[in-house]
């Protein structure tokens, strides 16, 4: 091929290439807002968009024992496939022994990942009812509170972590 016509079809080839980039890939399709609601569903530390529901620990051992234990083991031990959420140190490092009692800051951030994340299978797939007595069951078995208490939009904000002091909050104003 001579030089001005291997030109003319590099030429034509970067403007195709332009052309076709200006008119964007067409992947997918537009994002609407009934789209994005089912997964729009965090929690803030101050229990800010906590749902409508209810549950105990009594009703979370029943949920824990079918759902969570084939991970976390019997009681929140933990196993070789999940992590525990009782014993551990005093405090977590960054070495690990991390728990819900010494390292989560907030009881409405167990509600969130709860929610959004487990069971590992079959991450949002429980009711609210369920994500509040699974958390009333861990909180139960940290002795955070009664065996009695029920979790809700009202009382799970007023559960004080013992770890609330051990994060900077990035966004203060948010919470």
């Amino acid at each position: 091929m001579s030089t001005p016509k291997a030109l003319l079809v590099a030429t034509c080839v970067l403007l195709s290439v332009a052309a076709a980039s200006a008119q964007g890939p067409k992947l997918g399709r537009p994002v609407t807002e009934a789209d994005i609601a089912p997964w729009d569903i965090s929690i803030m530390p101050d229990g800010t968009g906590l749902p409508a529901g209810a549950g105990t620990a009594a009703q979370g051992a029943k949920l824990y024992a079918e759902r969570c234990s084939a991970c976390h083991g019997d009681n929140g031990k933990g196993s070789e496939h999940g992590a525990a959420m009782v014993g551990g140190p005093a405090r977590a490092s960054l070495d690990g022994g991390k728990t819900i009692k010494n390292y989560w800051p907030y009881a409405t951030t167990i509600f969130d990942f709860v929610r959004r994340a487990m069971p590992y299978s079959e991450p949002n797939s429980l009711s609210n009812d369920e994500v509040y007595a699974i958390t009333a069951y861990i909180l139960a078995l940290n002795e955070l509170i009664g065996q009695g208490d029920t979790m809700n939009a009202q009382t799970l904000p007023k559960v004080i972590m013992p770890n609330r002091d051990g994060f900077i909050v990035r966004f203060p104003d948010r919470i």
